[in-house]
């Protein structure tokens, strides 16, 4: 059975360097924003299995570090996740969520509703492109 929870930013700091970052160190994952921000993990038999985080700024929200493992990918754990957040960020007044997704994962956003910006940029060794859904603020 999958929980998630909201959790503190540096429990997120060993997965994202696992998933996301493995050539980084474990120090290198804390962002200064973290502490603005609201951070869930996915939670699988008491065992961390996917992290990300989110940040307002207005009905405006971003997401971030957005990691699953490996060994338990392309199991929905990523969707409930996604899901999850977009609820939350609806809950609290959001009309757009958005992300800087990797190439590699554009085709996972596009499946959930997001679209395509057009937007791309290159950072830290990795190609993204900036995607984002509209959502319906409930009222």
């Amino acid at each position: 059975m999958l929980q998630i929870e909201q959790i503190r930013p540096e429990l997120t700091w060993r997965l994202r360097q696992r998933v996301l970052y493995p050539d980084s160190k474990l120090y290198e994952m804390e962002m200064e924003e973290d502490n603005h921000g609201y951070h869930f993990g996915a939670f699988q038999n008491n065992e961390l299995v996917a992290v990300v985080s989110l940040f307002q700024n207005g009905t405006d929200f971003q997401f971030r570090k957005f990691a699953v493992d490996a060994p338990v990918q392309n199991m929905g754990i990523g969707k409930m996740l996604l899901n999850y957040i977009m609820d939350f960020a609806i809950t609290e007044g959001a009309d757009r969520i958005w992300c800087n997704a990797r190439v590699t994962a554009i085709g996972f956003y596009l499946r959930y509703g997001f679209e395509r910006t057009g937007t791309l940029f290159s950072k830290g060794g990795f190609d993204y492109e900036i995607m984002e859904k509209k959502l319906l603020t409930k009222s």
